[in-house]
Order: C-alpha cells, then structure tokens, then sequence
C-alpha cells in the first residue's frame, strides 16, 4: 500500500449521508455532507423513504466531495459503508425495489402473524415473555407486507437492510456485515450469523434464507467496486469494498472504547450508552446486546428512542428566537442553546424530564413527564431539563449495564450532534460523576468505518493495534463535586422514582385516549 493510500467513509444516517477521507491516523481529511429528507409519512406513524433516494444523495456526496478536494480522489486504496439501522428494503429478483424502505422509525405493525412452534409459546408464557414476543413479531417489515401488500410480497425475490442495499449498489454482490444486523431478520445475537435452520426466529421475521443477504464480519473484504458504482462515485473500478457496521457500532468503534470500562454515550437522533463487551452479556434480561463494529464483539446498548430529537422538537416548539438569529449568524439553531444552559442552574430550579417522548419495548405505556413548575421557570429551565433528563436515562443505562455486566465503568466517551457542546459534556460529568471525554472528530461513526477498512487493507494487524493509532480525545470534562451532589439527589429521590409512580397513569391516558396504539 502506497504511503499516501487513504480510505474513503460513508456514513447514511438518517438525517444526512455523509462522504469522507481518513488518513491512518485517523485524521479527517475531506466531508461532503447532503442532508436528507428523514422520511415520508404515507400514514400516521409510518415512516418511510425509496432506496433509491439514499443512494443518489450517497452519489451527490461523494461527487461534490471530489470536487471539493480532487486531489484525494486517486489516493483512494479502499472504501466502507455504515449506515442508520433497520430499515428494510423489498426487492424483486431483478434487484429493483418494489416499494419504499420502511425506516427504523417506522411505527406499524402487523396483526395476522405466522403461527409459532407450541413450546415457544409456553416457554415464554411461563417467563411472562408472550406479550414480547407478539411485540417482535408484529413489528417485523416482512409480516406486515406479506398482510397487507401480498402482491409485492409475492414478488420479493430480496429482503435487505438499507445497508445491504447500498453495499449491493456498491458491489453487485448481496453482501452486508455482521454488525450492522440489527432490527427484526433472523439474526443469532450470540452467534452473530444468521439464526440456524429450524430456528424460531424464522417464523417471528417471516422471511427465507435465499432472502438474505450473505454475512461478513467487519474488516472483511465484501467485494469490490462495480464499474457502473465506480462511474457514479467517481473512484476507480475494482477497488476493495470492506464491511464495517451499523452508525451506532461504528460510533463506538470511532470513539476508542474498545474496553468494556470505557461507556460511548451518543447524543444522536437515539440517544444510546454502550460498552463493548468480548463475552455475551445482555444489558436488558432477555434483550441481546448488538454487534459490535469489531469481531466476535457485542455492544451491550441501551438507548432513549427519541434522544437528541427532543432538541429539534425543542427547536420546533420553543426555538423560534433561536432559529431567527441562527439565520442570522449563519449557525444551527443548536449553537445558540448553549446560551439557555447558561441561563438556568444546574438542576433547572427542579424541573424534572423523563424524556419517554415515544413507548419502548420495556416501557410500553412510557409517556414523557415533567414535574416541578414553578413561576420561576423559562424556556431554559425547559431546555435544561430536556439535556438533563436524558442524561438520567443513560446514566440509567450505565447502571443496567454494570449490574448485569458486573464491570463498573469507569470513564464516558460522547459522540453526536450534542458532543459538539461544552455545556452538555460538562453536565454528563456532573451526572455521571465521570471523566467524559471528546473525541478529536465529530464524526466517529465514519471514523469507525473508516477504522474497518484500514484494518481490512492490512494496514494495522488488529483492532487494537489500530484504535490506538487512529482514535484520541481533544478535551476531557471532570465533574463538579457541589454539582455532583445536586445531580445525585435529583436522580435518586426524584427521576428515578418518576416512571414507577406515573406508569398507572400513562395507562389510564392510553386506555382514555387511544394514544399511543398497541
């Protein structure tokens, strides 16, 4: 491999795709960022975008990309994808998309489910566990095309995650990495391959194994660039296309927490923590971790659905002022939310969030609550509360994960749109009483690609090898003892005690009202 020889990243992620050049040690060269048009909403609840879509934006990155920065465009030696997470593409045998993709964010779900094997039903019966499984199963894309379109079910040759898709694009082949299996195929969470034949997990996903797409490990070679992707892309044909891992996998990936004392908070559309755990520990009982961005490795997640979205929401509802001056200054709106955090104290004059601003499998009648108005409070208070409510939620989660992990952690890394934010890091600290460090990039979830593909060119002989050349921090945030204090009562005596007192009336609100539909 020549010196200069760089990787090319694309990163899809729901709100925008990305295209970038990364050197060896790990130094982000060159960014196109498109941003995308999330999805459409043929009904309420739907969420869902033509593939195609996705990969015409991917062309138009990569093409104002060279533009930009022709001098990279030779020196490219590799190139791998990460993409958003479970959204699922029906194709016929042709390889042409039947209809639009239905995201992961998508809210639909099936009624006229497959039957399954008699002692499954019992077993989970017996653990209380049915009602999870129906969830499953009525959530999986295939059950609910296979009801209520049976003519395009009928001639569904393929059925891919979007990741997939773009690889297939890319390559030809129908090809897509281990990590990036999560949402409702067939996968083996602790195998991490697709389930075995005969296996129950057939019947819940309702699809075949001609299906689905043939599975590589990350740092694998999955083919190489097509001749009619290479004219698109503007790279040369032939050149090694290699497997990386979802958007959150590979945000860990790129934030350097390979050991499991180190947790990657994500403030992204999901707000998520993760650790990266070499032996199978399920965060949540009977809830598999995902697959890491590394082999044979897991991400022991826990996430907030809506998490960072409740900034935009924030935006939306209450940050007209904002947005204006935003316009003005020519900066995301986001920036100047800094100035609200400066505006209420640490605690938000006890203004309490659950930010359960959409149900999870775990909390199926969750609502989002905040308790503790007073006439003292403003607008920053209520963005304080929001940053600092999810911030509970994951501190949560890191105490899920160490019970159940038995390994304590001992350091944060934040990666996300809400990284970009001292205040918010600092706040973490304080929440977490933790060190919480800044990687040196924004964006981990390419460098995380862009870390599978110099490992897949030979150039680093491990994961190790390579996280420690290509990953680092550029600021660390150690928290306040007298705001550590302020937080730990909060959390303790007030948040977490909020879910367990309000869920008998987030029933009533559901039964009373019909919102939200199970």
């Amino acid at each position: 491999m020549r010196k200069e020889s760089l990787v090319l990243a694309i990163d899809c992620g729901t709100q925008s795709v990305r295209a970038m050049v990364f050197d060896k040690l790990g130094t982000l060269l060159a960014k196109q960022q498109i941003a995308l048009h999330a999805y459409t909403s043929p009904q309420p609840g739907w969420a869902e975008q033509h593939p195609d879509y996705f990969w015409q934006q991917l062309s138009t990155a990569c093409e104002q990309l060279w533009q930009k920065h022709p001098d990279y465009q030779s020196q490219i030696s590799g190139l791998a994808l990460t993409c958003q997470r479970g959204s699922v593409v029906f194709l016929d045998k042709q390889g042409m998309p039947l209809r639009s993709a239905i995201l992961w964010l998508d809210q639909r779900r099936a009624t006229q489910l497959l039957p399954l094997p008699t002692y499954l039903k019992c077993g989970l019966g017996l653990l209380g566990l049915s009602s999870t499984l129906t969830y499953l199963q009525s959530k999986a894309q295939a059950n609910w095309v296979r009801q209520h379109q049976p003519e395009i079910w009928s001639k569904t040759t393929y059925v891919v995650y979007l990741s997939g898709y773009l690889l297939y694009k890319l390559t030809g082949e129908w090809v897509d990495s281990t990590g990036a299996m999560v949402g409702y195929l067939p996968f083996d969470y602790k195998r991490l391959q697709w389930a075995k034949k005969g296996s129950w997990r057939w019947s819940l996903a309702g699809v075949s194994t001609q299906q689905l797409s043939k599975l590589y490990d990350p740092g694998a070679l999955l083919g190489h660039l097509s001749s009619q992707a290479a004219e698109v892309i503007g790279l040369k044909a032939g050149l090694p296309v290699f497997a990386a891992a979802s958007d959150k996998a590979c945000e860990v990936l790129g934030a350097g927490a390979f050991s499991s004392e180190i947790a990657c908070l994500s403030y992204g559309t999901t707000a998520t923590i993760n650790t990266t755990q070499h032996q199978y520990v399920e965060p949540i009982r009977f809830i598999p971790p995902y697959p890491a961005a590394i082999p044979k490795a897991y991400n022991t997640e826990i996430m907030v659905y809506r998490g960072f979205w409740m900034v935009s929401w924030f935006k939306r509802e209450f940050g007209k002022e904002e947005q204006l001056r935003a316009k003005e200054l020519g900066v995301p709106a986001e920036k100047l939310f800094d100035e609200l955090l400066a505006k209420s104290p640490p605690g938000a004059m006890g203004l309490t969030l659950q930010p359960y601003w959409s149900p999870a499998l775990k909390q199926p009648f969750g609502k989002g609550a905040i308790i503790g108005f007073g006439d003292v409070h403003t607008r920053a208070h209520l963005y304080r509360a929001i940053v600092e409510g999810l911030a509970y939620a994951l501190r949560a989660g890191k105490e899920q994960i160490e019970a159940r992990s038995g390994i304590t952690i001992k350091s944060i890394r934040v990666s996300g749109g809400g990284a970009q934010s001292d205040a918010v890091l600092q706040l973490t600290a304080d929440i977490f009483n933790l060190p919480v460090k800044r990687p040196h990039t924004i964006e981990t979830s390419g460098l995380g690609a862009a870390i599978n593909a110099y490992v897949g060119l030979g150039v680093y002989s491990s994961y190790a090898e390579a996280i420690a050349a290509m990953t680092r921090c550029d600021k660390t945030f150690l928290p306040h003892t007298e705001n550590v204090k302020l937080y730990n009562a909060l959390y303790g005596k007030v948040y977490k005690k909020m879910f367990g007192r309000l869920r008998p009336l987030y029933k009533n609100i559901q039964q009373i009202t019909g919102y939200p539909s199970y």
